[in-house]
């Protein structure tokens, strides 16, 4: 089977969980053939980490099932490469004339009546589709989403009777943003990727994420019919709602833009022939945007299990005393309110110590949140000496992943007795699946998937409550019985569930299912299906023999 892989995050050449995600799916399933079309930045594939387990630091070559037919980066610079250039575009673009210019206008008026009205999706699925076909008929959109005829389309939306109250309340300020934006969102409609010899070449589009991710994707099953599969670990529209990249914009902009991630996640979610998301948690943010819940099958995220084996076949190890927590370290982890917990847990407890292992992360922000918990921690554990003459400890200790003091993560969840994790907000939180693999119990904050993942194999409290984290800390610390009977459940949980073998698994049978259920498409030089018996195959003089009229035997 070949496989339109629309990549999140521009796999091969970015790195992440979406990544690591992609790169398992595309060794794994050696049976099938990957056609890779990379959203994202690109450039030369990174190399591995030189802490991961058989990883030299050299770029990951594709397997031989894999190769990268298209890139392109809807969120870079708006350039128009040669032919053949490396972002996809498409090479004849040419300025509209008076008609192209009338129905870029009246497409885009109806795709911005979509997005102003409350309650009319279909005039942005129609808007949506006519720009597609005027930028696949015409060499894409040169310029016309940023034009003055965009601009007056977009105004005349927001003042129609019916607009939505934060449409309606845009000024021209945020017109011009917003035009800006959705801009950036229609990129991929322009690029190279709609010919018979890109998408519309594949058995199957599979989508690693949801929103501009999936646009191809959409296109290529109005164009060729082709099946959409829609894998989410993350929805988009919530990302959105929760990013702080916003909180500068004005209230009319961010309902402009959150009715935008809204409505192109309805349109994929309702042409998708299958949604997988990563957990239940996401998969209510699907069916509030609409999605069919015949057509949703949840598939959770496969983790490679085998470098924490040592670690989780050893119940001893770890200090009893010591907690860890492991996370990139930002304000919806609620760090403040973890130290705020771990001092009523030395109250009570004197020896406890808590090990906070940041991952790195260049986000704005995150060095003075740091240092800031850094501060708060001085100040609620002044340095201990255990006597006149011994030099002063502090119980809390910040280290960051790679380090010195935590090299691998297997050493880092290996050095504790306990997991904690006190988020506000969380997705699907990986370092709760490597502690259960690593067979340590867990303490945490009932947010995102949590309890799908831990299921009764771990203490969960509520968020924004340092008393409820600190008396389940205790409990756990007081009892290492419990401790350990929690922690092997959780191990048997995480290789039941969340190993990459039966990820690879669930998506095999889908990516049959799918194509079992797809009418067939015949492509140029298939030739007519059963047009000669299966004998003219059969090597022989006699099956080049002629029967004579009338006697019904061959001719010698």
């Amino acid at each position: 089977m070949r496989i339109g892989l629309l990549t999140e995050g521009g796999y091969p050449y970015a790195t992440g969980e979406s990544g690591r995600w992609c790169e398992r799916l595309v060794h794994g399933l050696g049976q099938h053939r990957f056609d890779l079309y990379a959203l994202g930045r690109t450039g030369t594939p990174p190399p591995l980490p030189q802490n991961a387990p058989g990883r030299t630091g050299t770029p990951a070559p594709l397997p031989p099932n894999a190769r990268v037919v298209r890139t392109g980066d809807p969120g870079g610079p708006d350039t128009a490469p040669p032919a053949g250039g490396p972002c996809g575009h498409r090479a004849s673009r040419r300025a509209y004339g008076r008609h192209e210019r009338r129905r870029f206008t009246e497409a885009y008026h109806r795709l911005a009546t979509g997005l102003c009205a409350e309650d009319d999706p279909t005039s942005f699925a129609e808007g949506l589709y006519a720009l597609a076909e005027l930028a696949r008929e015409r060499g894409g959109l040169p310029g016309a989403l940023r034009s003055d005829d965009a601009v007056r389309a977009l105004e005349a939306a927001c003042r129609a009777p019916g607009a939505r109250r934060g449409a309606a309340a845009a000024g021209l300020r945020d017109h011009l943003a917003f035009a800006e934006h959705l801009e950036r969102a229609l990129r991929p409609l322009s690029l190279d990727w709609y010919g018979d010899d890109a998408l519309g070449a594949a058995d199957l589009c599979h989508a690693a994420g949801g929103g501009t991710t999936a646009l191809p994707g959409l296109l290529a099953k109005r164009f060729f019919g082709t099946p959409l599969l829609v894998t989410e670990y993350g929805v988009p529209l919530r990302a959105h709602y929760l990013s702080a990249a916003g909180a500068d914009r004005s209230a009319p902009l961010r309902a402009l833009l959150a009715a935008l991630h809204g409505r192109l996640a309805g349109e994929i979610y309702r042409q998708a022939a299958l949604l997988t998301p990563g957990n239940a948690h996401a998969r209510r943010w699907q069916e509030k945007c609409g999605a069919d819940r015949a057509r949703i099958r949840t598939v959770h995220p496969g983790m490679a299990a085998e470098r924490f084996a040592e670690v989780g076949e050893d119940e001893e190890s770890g200090d009893p005393a010591t907690l860890v927590w492991v996370g990139r370290v930002e304000p919806a982890k609620d760090l403040i309110g973890l130290l705020h917990a771990f001092a009523e847990i030395r109250a009570r407890q004197p020896d406890a110590r808590l090990r906070i292992v940041a991952v790195p992360d260049r986000e704005p922000g995150a060095r003075s949140y740091l240092t800031y918990c850094k501060g708060l921690a001085a100040q609620l554990f002044p340095d201990e000496a255990a006597g006149a003459h011994a030099v002063g400890e502090n119980p809390v200790t910040f280290e960051e992943l790679g380090g010195p003091e935590a090299p691998t993560l297997e050493d880092t969840y290996a050095s504790g007795a306990l997991v904690v994790m006190s988020s506000l907000v969380e997705g699907f939180p990986a370092s709760l699946v490597e502690a259960m693999f690593c067979a340590r119990a867990t303490v945490s904050t009932d947010v995102g998937a949590v309890v799908e993942i831990i299921g009764g194999t771990g203490l969960v409290v509520p968020p924004r409550n340092p008393r409820a984290l600190a008396d389940a800390c205790l409990a756990l610390l007081r009892d290492p019985e419990r401790r350990f009977r929690l922690g092997a459940a959780a191990r048997a949980r995480a290789l039941e569930l969340f190993t990459v073998e039966q990820n690879l698994a669930a998506f095999r049978g889908i990516y049959l299912e799918l194509l079992s259920h797809a009418p067939v498409r015949r492509r140029p030089g298939d030739g007519v299906p059963f047009a000669h018996p299966a004998e003219a195959h059969v090597p022989g003089s006699w099956a080049h023999k002629t029967v004579t009229a009338g006697t019904g035997a061959p001719d010698a």
